[in-house]
């Protein structure tokens, strides 16, 4: 089952429009689902940095 989206407005450079464009009419994967991809990636790279995260940490045991 497809998650529910919700509609954003995002600013991308003509260059990054330009290949979005191309690789969709490589691919015809819509742009919106590589955006989605990006932000994705963005988020496992960075999910430090996430609210949460350092408490995680704090509560799982030491290794002996």
């Amino acid at each position: 089952m497809a998650r529910k989206k919700i509609s954003t407005t995002v600013y991308i450079t003509p260059e990054q429009s330009e290949l979005l464009k191309a690789l969709h009419e490589r691919t015809k994967v819509p742009i919106a689902e590589y955006i989605r991809q990006g932000i994705d990636l963005m988020l496992e790279r960075e999910k430090h940095n996430l609210p949460g995260q350092q408490q995680l940490l704090l509560n799982m045991p030491r290794p002996q």
